[in-house]
């Protein structure tokens, strides 16, 4: 490497260190276009679903959930 591609490099590096992260759902979705794993998006959304039962059973919905089981 010359100096000059060091320095580049060490801008870049700035450069993308000062750049805003991307949320948990962007990177899922980077991941999952990337690296072809749709089999898993059918697991995140049922454990989401199940994530949010179990949240609501102990709120004032819990009557109106009860009675789909």
């Amino acid at each position: 490497m010359q100096p000059d591609d060091k320095q580049s490099d060490a801008s870049d590096f700035a450069k993308q260190a000062g750049e805003r992260q991307p949320g948990v759902i962007a990177e899922f979705w980077d991941f999952l276009i990337h690296n072809k794993k749709w089999w898993i998006t059918p697991i995140i959304l049922v454990l989401l679903l199940v994530g949010l039962l179990a949240m609501a059973s102990g709120t004032a919905f819990a009557p109106f959930i009860y009675p789909l089981w």
